[in-house]
């Protein structure tokens, strides 16, 4: 077997781990408590051995499920601005922010923990959010969509304040005009003819 056969993961090894994050995702979303990670590994359609072969505690879970979400959101930046014209990709972020702030229902009191004792660095995921939020705002005031005078931290204050005033599934169309509220706040104001 060469070095490479080796070091790579075989493919059932892959999609076995792909699936239980996939699921995971999904469970910690729709929970109301946390999740027992029997329950996981039985809905991803895998032995309890296998998923604490990838994720040995629920701790190493919890983390991948959230630096894979962290990853989605904030590449997902860039994603809206390769289709949509910034203001609309701002709009359609927001929604995207709102999803990653529900995904947490199920895992947040590890997460918090996590937070506190700093096994997930706060500070690094914060400053990954606001740099997503700076590339989209950058890309507004250039094609003359966004106001110059917000910073990107005055969005996610915003977006953290709307997601907490309207947390739930059902709140869900009261966020969506509590977001188009802090659009109007975003584009500039019109200019007098």
């Amino acid at each position: 077997m060469s070095e490479a056969e080796m070091r790579a993961p075989r493919a059932d090894a892959a999609r076995n781990r792909d699936q239980l994050l996939a699921v995971a995702t999904r469970v910690f979303a729709s929970a109301d408590g946390e999740p027992s990670m029997r329950a996981i590994a039985r809905e991803a359609g895998v032995g309890i051995a296998t998923l604490y072969r990838h994720f040995p505690t629920r701790e190493s879970l919890v983390d991948a499920v959230y630096r894979d979400q962290v990853v989605r959101l904030t590449s997902g930046a860039r994603d809206l601005l390769g289709r949509l014209a910034p203001a609309a990709a701002m709009r359609r972020w927001m929604d995207l922010f709102g999803d990653w702030i529900a995904a947490k229902n199920g895992m947040l009191d590890t997460l918090l923990a996590m937070i506190e004792s700093g096994e997930i660095a706060h500070a690094r995921t914060r400053s990954e959010l606001l740099a997503a939020i700076t590339a989209i705002l950058d890309a507004g005031r250039a094609a003359g969509d966004l106001r110059s005078d917000v910073a990107a931290e005055d969005i996610a204050a915003s977006l953290i304040g709307i997601f907490t005033v309207a947390p739930r599934p059902e709140h869900e169309a009261r966020a969506g005009r509590l977001l188009d509220l802090l659009m109007d706040g975003l584009r500039p104001p019109a200019r007098p003819a």
